[in-house]
């Protein structure tokens, strides 16, 4: 086994502008990583993480978000394991699939989409991280629960400071005590909603996950406090990381832009490659429940796992020129992108499946639909380079681009 010295380390600053090069050399010389700073064990080979994902041995749990999410959140979904487990995600799940989500939410997901690119349609310019990738899943998802999108600014604020603590490797006491700062917070904002609507159902989300009941179960309030503050920030830090990076993908990579641009199937395509290429959360933990063998070594009981999805999603090993975006890649089935049996790693797999992926693709066909409707000829401000910041997780921090408005062309 390697230690974390022989290889760039995670916390490193040149590790945070770009961690590509060193995903490369963990996967190809130090697969598995003892990491003191973290005391975690790091994998990086996709044959590796797509196993602790899947876990069909029963040798994973996910015990670690008891320390790491459970004092932003609350207990999460994310905790629980077998028939409890089932039964909270039955609750939850029909919300973000099917009728519910076409019919339901798929207008709120357009209209919000709407109201944000019709503040600078006709503008010819736009930042499309500042001006609708950080706004737009979190007023969906506010629209979505029933909550007064005026507290965005708020919303945002909360999520952005959850995110920083689950983020938080070098332990940094600041950060840390923000995020439990949160947890408090939005409880004094959420309960007395969800107690105020448990009275008043109506035809939100949040009234759906007040009146769901499976096999005699309900959920409390406490779990609902906890659900949503989940969904605010699973579901706006990665959509709108997502958003951005599609949108650079695509603008650096102009032929395949232009296929997108005249055929709107390909989205999904575009949206399962960014996934691979530049995934918005890039890794994830488990911890182990017995001893198990991976490649490169031996991971005691009880250790945790840091699974890293940028690694594993260029490992040459699965996909063929891995450090290349190409969402025409025969190596990458775009059917099964957003279920359980995606063959990419950015939702992770298995029982954990991020519950959220169709709506993701939901927001995120209907957000790149728009803009490209809105923007025919974007492109990027002169003289910008993309850079990409983050470690837990990563995305471009603005995206300026100049376009002429379409009602002008």
């Amino acid at each position: 086994m390697s230690t974390a010295q022989q290889v760039p380390d995670i916390l490193s600053p040149e590790f945070a502008a770009d961690p590509y090069p060193a995903y490369r050399v963990m996967r190809e010389s130090a697969p598995l990583i003892w990491h003191e700073a973290t005391q975690s064990y790091i994998v990086s080979r996709y044959e590796d993480v797509e196993r602790v994902f899947k876990d069909k041995a029963g040798q994973f749990t996910t015990d670690n978000y008891d320390w790491q999410l459970e004092p932003v959140h609350g207990r999460t979904i994310l905790q629980l394991s077998g028939r409890e487990h089932a039964v909270r995600r039955a609750l939850v799940a029909p919300a973000f699939r099917g009728g519910d989500l076409k019919d339901k939410f798929l207008p709120v997901i357009e209209r919000n989409s709407r109201e944000l690119i019709d503040g600078f349609r006709h503008t010819g310019a736009a930042d499309l991280v500042s001006d609708y990738a950080t706004r737009f899943p979190v007023n969906v998802i506010a629209d979505m629960l029933g909550l007064d999108k005026a507290d965005h600014a708020q919303f945002h604020r909360w999520y952005t400071a959850v995110i920083a603590f689950l983020g938080n490797l070098s332990g940094d006491q600041e950060v840390a005590a923000a995020g439990e700062r949160t947890r408090a917070e939005f409880a004094d904002y959420m309960l007395p909603i969800i107690r105020q609507r448990r009275d008043n159902l109506g035809d939100d989300l949040l009234s759906t996950l007040c009146a769901a009941e499976v096999d005699g179960v309900r959920m409390s309030d406490e779990d609902i406090k906890a659900f949503c503050s989940l969904l605010l920030a699973a579901g706006g830090e990665t959509t709108d990381k997502a958003i951005a990076s599609i949108f650079v993908n695509l603008l650096l990579n102009p032929e395949q832009l232009a296929a997108v641009r005249a055929d709107r199937s390909l989205i999904a395509r575009a949206f399962a490659e960014t996934l691979r290429f530049t995934p918005p959360v890039q890794m994830i933990m488990r911890q182990t429940a017995t001893e198990v063998e991976l490649t490169g070594g031996t991971v005691p009981a009880g250790a945790t796992v840091t699974c890293l999805i940028g690694a594993a999603n260029r490992d040459g090993s699965r996909y063929r020129d891995p450090d290349r975006f190409d969402l025409f890649r025969d190596d990458l089935t775009t059917t099964t992108a957003f279920s359980a049996a995606a063959d990419h790693l950015a939702f992770a797999l298995g029982r954990h499946f991020c519950v959220g992926a169709l709506l993701a693709k939901a927001e995120v066909e209907t957000g790149v639909n728009q803009l490209l409707d809105a923007m025919p000829d974007v492109r990027l401000a002169d003289g910008y380079d993309p850079v990409e910041q983050g470690v837990f997780t990563r995305g471009p921090q603005s995206v300026p681009v100049r376009f002429t408005p379409a009602a002008a062309v």
